[in-house]
């Protein structure tokens, strides 16, 4: 999500709060756009909102701001309005069904080898105890 929303730049704060508030701007911007999207894909029926292309919604939502295009509402709301005319129009192919489950891939270990050669936990100990008694001497 940043760096598509950023563009590669890093957070412009030097505080704490100001690097929250900057998140949780990227957030409700983020969470904004995947609004319009959903509403827009939902008025067209069988249309999948994965289809939809976040980096051009987020285009047409910069294109938006910066001319100030839309700012007042009409007296008719449009619920699809300019972003979900643009990602409508341009829709993506729909997705191949997976064929595989997702599988996480981790990198061996370098003690993995050593470790997974003895199961410690069925290993049996062995305790003998030897008492030595010295002979009583009369």
């Amino acid at each position: 999500m940043n760096k598509t929303m950023l563009g590669r730049r890093v957070l412009r704060a030097r505080t704490l709060p100001g690097i929250a508030q900057e998140s949780y701007a990227l957030l409700t911007v983020y969470q904004a756009i995947r609004i319009a999207i959903a509403d827009a894909t939902e008025t067209v029926p069988g249309a999948d909102p994965d289809r939809a292309s976040f980096s051009l919604a987020l285009q047409t939502a910069r294109d938006q701001v910066i001319q100030a295009a839309g700012v007042i509402a009409d007296t008719t709301i449009d619920l699809v309005g300019a972003i979900g005319r643009v990602v409508l129009d341009q829709l993506m192919p729909a997705r191949r069904p997976r064929v595989s489950p997702r599988a996480v891939k981790r990198p061996p270990s370098r003690s993995a080898d050593n470790s997974l050669r003895v199961d410690r936990r069925t290993d049996q100990a062995t305790i003998n105890i030897d008492i030595l008694t010295k002979p009583i001497s009369p």
